[in-house]
């Protein structure tokens, strides 16, 4: 059977993943669910585009990922359903699923997206708060359990695209974003180590310290030391050894 992950913003505390979870299997009894995260900080729908465009890479083809941070439910925003390269996304149409869909462009894949106005697939009762339960787990199980995303709903171009930032050159290097803190404090930026191009001597500065040098691993300095190293996705990331 498919595998279906779940990304959002609910938490673990009040019983809405668990109510997705149970949506889903009531349509697709069979289906194994993945989830990818439900700690996104609320309604930052930047942080759960770049949980899920970490993880997605490494799931199977044929894959559903159901992404529900949404700030906008019971508004106009539409729901939308995708399918890039060999992967499949349902998700609000407010900018989630962007960097999903620019790799997927930047790679020449086919890429479909429908609006997911076929309310035959969705629960008979649709709350104006809880898309995720009515509209987004029951699309994601009838997709999973075979309905072609054609039948989910109408074919859209307009979407929502919310690129996330790019590294700016200037004339001495590159000017590189945050893009997320993880656990442990260590700060993932958006310059791909590819772009450095002497690992040995390159300097970076933050916060008016100057690092100099890529490590291999934090194991390769003390503690306490602020490094820069090449984190598990290629990108260039800060760290404090031992104490971020």
């Amino acid at each position: 059977m498919t595998i279906i992950s779940l990304t959002t913003d609910f938490g673990n505390l009040n019983g809405f993943v668990g109510t997705l979870k149970g949506v889903i299997w009531s349509i697709a009894p069979g289906a194994q669910i993945a989830d990818i995260t439900h700690d996104i900080p609320p309604q930052d729908v930047r942080q759960g585009a770049i949980a899920l465009w970490r993880a997605a890479p490494f799931f199977p083809p044929g894959s559903v990922h159901i992404a529900v941070v949404d700030p906008g439910v019971g508004t106009q925003r539409r729901p939308i359903g995708a399918r890039f390269g060999n992967q499949f996304f349902i998700s609000p149409d407010n900018g989630l699923l962007t960097p999903m869909l620019e790799d997927a462009e930047a790679a020449g894949e086919s890429v479909q997206v429908v609006c997911l106005d076929q309310d035959r697939f969705w629960l008979p009762n649709v709350s104006r708060t809880f898309h995720g339960r009515d509209i987004f787990a029951p699309c994601g199980a009838h997709l999973a359990s075979g309905v072609a995303l054609s039948e989910l709903g109408t074919p859209v171009t307009d979407f929502v695209r919310k690129p996330l930032p790019k590294p700016e050159q200037t004339d001495s290097g590159f000017r590189a974003h945050i893009l997320l803190a993880d656990v442990f404090g260590n700060l993932t930026t958006d310059l791909p180590a590819a772009c450095v191009k002497n690992r040995e001597h390159v300097t970076f500065s933050v916060r008016g310290k100057t690092i100099t040098g890529l490590v291999d691993s934090y194991g390769h300095k003390q503690p306490g030391d602020l490094v820069a190293l090449e984190d598990s996705e290629g990108y260039i990331e800060i760290a404090v050894v031992n104490g971020s």
